[in-house]
């Protein structure tokens, strides 16, 4: 298996190439570092382990957005508990505040707007793409796209009616 080759990448490619890509996707699910090294570790270990083939690096990459999305969810459904707000703030990973970066404010939002605005702004993925990778219809990952945007407006301070 040391020579199992991911769309022409070996296993340590993988890894350097995509790393901070699953990184950013777990820590968006899950909201702490800690947890979210947990979610990176088992994505890649799962990789490793069920060696699956890819047609091409995007098709790798959308499969390990797809399992580090998977891993998060099974996660937080696992480790369920009820926890103070001043916990969560104590937690929480802090994200650098500045125009350029949408980190902060997407971490205010629930997961369903935070997911898709992550893999439309961040990722640069097109709806149809967000579609088969969040497991939802087009047109739902459009409409979440929209509701996630007037939301981002109403934590930066902008006019809805724009």
């Amino acid at each position: 298996m040391a020579d199992t080759m991911y769309a022409g990448l070996s296993f340590e490619q993988v890894v350097k190439a995509y790393n901070q890509t699953v990184v950013s996707v777990c820590v968006m699910r899950l909201k702490n570092m800690n947890d979210a090294e947990d979610c990176f570790q088992n994505t890649f270990v799962r990789l490793y382990q069920k060696s699956p083939e890819f047609s091409d690096e995007e098709h790798l990459k959308a499969w390990l957005i797809r399992v580090a999305i998977n891993e998060c969810t099974s996660y937080i459904r696992k480790n369920r508990r009820t926890v103070s707000l001043s916990e969560c703030k104590e937690q929480a990973v802090e994200f650098p505040h500045d125009d350029t970066d949408i980190s902060w404010a997407l971490m205010q939002l629930e997961d369903k707007y935070r997911e898709v605005l992550f893999l439309y702004y961040i990722e640069k993925y097109k709806v149809n793409e967000i579609a088969d990778i969040v497991g939802r219809k087009p047109n739902t990952v459009k409409t979440l796209l929209s509701r996630g945007r007037e939301k981002l407006r109403t934590i930066y301070g902008g006019d809805s009616s724009e």
